[in-house]
């Protein structure tokens, strides 16, 4: 029986709104997430988000950030799995950096990386960013 796929879960409303979802399945390894492009249509006087179709996709899943300042970055941060089965989520060069579990990872371009559990909460951006999952293995729910 194959293992069942880890989730991200939407922790706040601006969450749920940029995804436009419940949760989400971590169902490719890596999983990649980051902003949608910026682009503006017609003279509307807000840019709205939205992935350009012509473009290759960079990511698995992609987020509005609908603020004045970003919090999320195009290329933000993806998760991988180890040869042991852990999961490691690793900062794509992000200019905020990611959150996990309170610990800062990249930020200023400069990536990083660290393991990630079961009910580790993801901060994506600074502390004050209101975009925030966790991560959840369905196999040790408890």
């Amino acid at each position: 029986m194959e293992k069942p796929m880890p989730v991200l879960v939407p922790l706040t409303p601006e969450t749920q709104e940029s995804i436009q979802a419940d949760e989400v399945v971590v169902s490719t390894l890596p999983f990649r997430v980051g902003r949608e492009s910026r682009q503006s249509f017609g003279l509307w006087p807000s840019l709205k988000e939205r992935r350009r179709t012509s473009s290759t996709l960079n990511n698995e899943l992609y987020m509005t950030d609908e603020g004045e300042r970003f919090y999320i970055s195009r290329e933000h941060f993806q998760i991988e799995q180890c040869a042991d089965g852990s999961y490691l989520l690793v900062d794509r060069g992000s200019a905020c950096g990611t959150i996990v579990e309170g610990k800062v990872v990249g930020g200023e371009d400069a990536g990083g990386s660290c393991p990630i559990k079961h009910g580790d909460v993801i901060i994506v951006g600074k502390a004050r960013s209101p975009y925030v999952f966790k991560f959840i293995i369905p196999d040790e729910q408890g």
